[in-house]
């Protein structure tokens, strides 16, 4: 594993985390490290220690969450174009792993497991998260390409 991977939030502070696209207000854009739904994102806190967006002044939670609505649509836009099998994007903050504010933004398809389609990623199986298949990789420049460009003019 990768050392940044260890602390995600400060090697983006640091410019050493590869998965960032874009620095927001409140928050970094990341494309996800497993891509087997294409266009899986993160926003991850720019703020070390904040586990919860109740953590944050509620100015900077409003910040978050209107970076996570704008990653969102930078995902959907770019998704939609790609595929047309594209459905919609799910946005979540869950926080039962890994113990720092973070929000998903998944692309969902009307390709995926039928018994899944309708219901949470996180009912696939374990397998998926770690196929080499599907991991971030250069493979996956041209869609991480995008997806900046479409968070920079989102942004402009």
């Amino acid at each position: 594993m990768g050392e940044w991977k260890r602390d995600r939030i400060g090697a983006s502070l640091r410019g050493e985390n590869p998965t960032v696209m874009r620095r927001l207000t409140a928050g970094f854009a990341n494309i996800g490290d497993a891509q087997f739904l294409p266009g899986y994102c993160v926003l991850l806190v720019d703020t070390p220690g904040v586990q919860r967006l109740t953590d944050l002044p509620r100015r900077r939670r409003l910040h978050f969450l209107s970076d996570m609505d704008v990653l969102g649509e930078a995902v959907e836009r770019v998704c939609a174009r790609r595929d047309p099998g594209f459905r919609r994007v799910n946005l979540e903050i869950l926080g039962n792993t890994d113990p720092y504010l973070h929000a998903h933004i998944w692309p969902r398809y009307d390709w995926e497991p039928p018994d899944i389609v309708g219901r949470p990623v996180w009912l696939y199986p374990v397998e998926r998260w770690s196929d080499p298949a599907t991991a971030l990789g250069a493979a996956h420049d041209d869609l991480r390409a995008e997806l900046t460009a479409e968070l920079d003019l989102l942004r402009s």
